[in-house]
């Protein structure tokens, strides 16, 4: 009933819950019911119409929906303006139905799982990456050379936060007016010869000058850093070198030397290293820290369950439908967390999936359609099938098909002697470092075969087992006059080793 003014009366919400029952939504209803949609048009008359208020509370709930709808999406990924996920989103006003047997669809749920698409934000590493900047800032701001050590496994997100650094110390320098040092990004992998990594700097320093020839670029360097003339005239060089670790020989001495730079009395260098191996400074450094320049160091820790899910859950945000079950996303995250927290394995894991259920979907289509012909309700199978999601299942397969793979196989039907060697192999090369001695492992295993009051072999049944490992292709055996100085090598990936072995309850407690 109206009033005069045309207004509706207040009804108390209270008295209509306590009378009127309340109706269970169906999963398509929930669905309908978080999209914001116009209400069905109410039958009034042409007065009442007009002496509606223009902006009643149902369309500000819609137009604040909308709004929210829109700053989510522009926390998207600067990488997909002209991706199939913001098409989608942009030529359809309301949410579609998500089809895994539409090309574009499929498409754009690939790409922002892609490990190559770069989110905008880069979550859960916010601590790691301020203090990298604030770094940057503080030598940049004093024009003081510095070293900083970044470390941690791999898929941690070192070398994205990297790129985000360089963004934001550029706004940083624009925003203060001070001069932006150049920038060198260097993949060590990339090096034919280790002391190639002075030459690439000599020619971001002294690019406009010529050197003698008769010095080595490392010469040209200590020389450019020892005197105030030259150094002053140059500008400050920030040096990105990822996967740091190849740069270890058995002297050392490029890393040595390539620290020492930032050391001289007016060096301009600011030297970022980032690699895999955590205690790199610990090991490979000493000599730098007797002469009191180790660098600082930041380490990046494997992402948690909670950590992955996030991740996972914003790199979705953009699509404007839903593709995983909740519960299949947080398996795949608790799951990645337990063997190795490689955001990357994640990522894969889901695109994995997802072709999952397109297989799944073209065998099914294909045998209702061969079945329309005597099945009246094959069509509307076929409908339905064609909006599934990626459920649990799914996602246990795309799990096993990734982890499980004949190695791991393999290492489960083991004797146990022998994987108690591949576990204490794994907990000397985790971290990062390449391999280890059979000194180091022979000690390694029985101190873990004491701790479970295992009578350890000995030193003759050790070598043979040593050597059926090598035969299988699990380990690589060195050479060496000396038998403990021979080098062994994991000739497999260590996240199969830990999905063979943690799923055994006698190792699980040694390989947290």
């Amino acid at each position: 009933m109206a009033t005069r003014s045309g207004r509706k009366p207040v009804v108390d919400v209270s008295l209509m819950e306590s009378t009127t029952p309340k109706r269970k939504l169906r999963s398509s209803d929930a669905q309908r019911h978080q999209i914001p949609v116009s209400e069905p048009m109410n039958r009034k008359s042409s007065r009442r119409r007009l002496n509606s208020s223009p902006e009643s509370p149902n369309d500000k709930q819609v137009s604040k929906h909308m709004q929210i709808d829109e700053e989510t999406f522009d926390d998207g990924f600067s990488k997909l303006h002209s991706s199939p996920a913001k098409f989608l989103f942009k030529s359809h006003t309301a949410k579609p139905d998500w089809n895994p047997k539409d090309i574009e669809h499929i498409k754009a749920a690939k790409e922002v799982l892609h490990v190559s698409t770069a989110p905008t934000i880069i979550m859960c590493r916010e601590d790691e990456q301020s203090r990298i900047l604030n770094f940057c800032k503080t030598c940049v701001e004093q024009e003081k050379a510095g070293s900083l050590y970044v470390c941690g496994c791999p898929g941690t997100g070192k070398s994205l936060s990297m790129e985000k650094v360089k963004e934001q110390l550029a706004a940083w320098v624009r925003e203060s007016g001070l001069q932006l040092p150049d920038i060198l990004s260097i993949n060590c992998t990339s090096l034919t010869n280790t002391s190639d990594i002075f030459m690439k700097m000599v020619g971001e320093a002294q690019s406009q000058k010529k050197r003698n020839a008769s010095s080595t670029p490392l010469q040209h360097l200590q020389r450019l850093y020892s005197q105030k003339a030259e150094s002053s005239s140059v500008k400050m060089m920030l040096i990105m070198a990822d996967e740091l670790d190849y740069l270890i020989t058995k002297d050392r001495a490029v890393l040595h030397d390539l620290f020492m730079l930032t050391t001289f009395p007016f060096s301009r260098c600011i030297l970022i290293g980032i690699a895999n191996a955590i205690d790199l400074a610990d090991r490979f450094l000493p000599k730098l820290q007797s002469l009191n320049c180790k660098p600082h160091v930041v380490t990046y820790r494997a992402y948690s369950k909670d950590q992955i899910l996030k991740i996972l859950q914003q790199r979705l945000i953009v699509l404007p439908y839903v593709v995983f079950q909740p519960q299949a996303l947080e398996f795949c995250a608790r799951k990645v967390a337990a063997v190795s927290g490689d955001m990357r394995k994640a990522l894969c894991v889901c695109r994995n999936a997802i072709e999952l259920l397109e297989v799944e979907l073209k065998a099914s289509s294909k045998e209702l359609h061969h079945n329309e012909a005597c099945d009246t309700s094959a069509p509307e199978l076929v409908k339905r099938q064609e909006f599934g999601v990626v459920t649990l299942d799914h996602m246990a397969v795309a799990l096993s098909k990734t982890f499980k793979s004949p190695v791991v196989e393999t290492i489960q039907s083991l004797p146990q002697h022998q994987q108690i060697i591949l576990c204490s192999v794994v907990k000397l090369v985790h971290g990062g470092k390449k391999d280890t001695t059979i000194g180091e492992l022979n000690k390694s295993y029985v101190d873990n075969c004491r701790s479970a009051s295992i009578p350890p072999m000995g030193t003759s049944e050790l070598s043979n087992m040593f050597t059926v490992l090598n035969d299988q292709g699990l380990l690589k055996l060195g050479q060496s006059r000396e038998n403990k100085l021979r080098r062994v090598l994991l000739k497999v990936d260590e996240a199969d080793v830990l999905f063979a072995l943690k799923g055994i309850r006698f190792f699980r407690n040694w390989l947290q």
